[in-house]
């Protein structure tokens, strides 16, 4: 079994949010082995259509995951992480606590105010991974309508996540058997899944209130949608933006690249 992350209570740090962060990454990518090549790409698309040096969204943020790999990567680079989980919001918040580039909002995704809580008007890019998905399709289709404004002219919205095409039952019940097979695997030699990892947290003496907070707020796991790619593209099209495709793809999983 995995070692829980070493965690501090001194009053400066709190916890150990590296540890988390690296904790964090391990147990996403249990279910995602090709996680970081998605987010190789999603920057390579960044730079390529906005420059090295975006001001950026971070949608539905969680740790950071996206922010830490941008800021790595383009130093120029300023965020915007926006979440409601309180307790992977206080790891974002530990995380990147003095960085001047990076802010958090916590903010409802289905309140219909909650870009008024951004400290920008416009971004150069708004990125997510692994997220949406917790949306079922239509608040998604009315959340992908406020992205559109968010976005400027010339910029870019890119959301990596699960979107299955149910016209495909045999092969998606091939990749799923597949997928699962890797998963056992790698649990057997240690990994945590998501229950375990939030077992963890729980009993963090930093995380344990955030923790309760956010299944208080959602609950063991949301039942939203996973639409195909082609209704990622065409909705996203239809809220503002002028092209909208496929630029990355597992078997399971897509990136999808919109550029208004």
């Amino acid at each position: 079994m995995t070692d829980a992350p070493t965690t501090t209570t001194t009053s400066t740090t709190g916890a150990d949010w590296g540890a988390w962060q690296e904790s964090w990454d391990r147990q996403q990518e249990w279910y995602m082995p090709d996680r970081e090549e998605r987010f190789r790409i999603m920057l390579d698309m960044v730079e390529e259509l906005v420059g090295t040096a975006p001001r950026v969204l971070d949608l539905a943020c969680g740790t950071g995951s996206i922010t830490a790999r941008l800021l790595a990567r383009f130093p120029a680079a300023v965020s915007t992480g926006v979440d409601l989980d309180p307790a992977l919001l206080a790891i974002a918040e530990g995380t990147f606590a003095g960085d001047d580039r990076v802010a958090f909002v916590s903010a409802d995704l289905k309140d219909p105010q909650w870009t008024a809580r951004l400290p920008y008007d416009a971004y150069d890019a708004v990125l997510t991974a692994t997220a949406l998905h917790w949306l079922h399709s239509e608040p998604l289709a009315a959340l992908y309508g406020q992205v559109a404004e968010l976005v400027r002219d010339g910029g870019v919205f890119m959301n990596a996540d699960h979107m299955i095409d149910d016209s495909t039952p045999r092969i998606n019940a091939a990749e799923r058997a597949r997928r699962h097979r890797g998963m056992d695997q790698a649990k057997a030699a240690g990994a945590l899944d998501w229950t375990e990892w939030w077992q963890l947290a729980a009993q963090d003496p930093v995380l344990a209130g955030p923790t309760a907070r956010r299944f208080e707020i959602y609950g063991e796991h949301a039942d939203g949608d996973m639409p195909s790619a082609a209704w990622h593209a065409r909705v996203l099209r239809e809220k503002g933006f002028g092209e909208a495709r496929a630029v990355w793809c597992s078997p399971s999983d897509t990136l999808l690249l919109a550029l208004k």
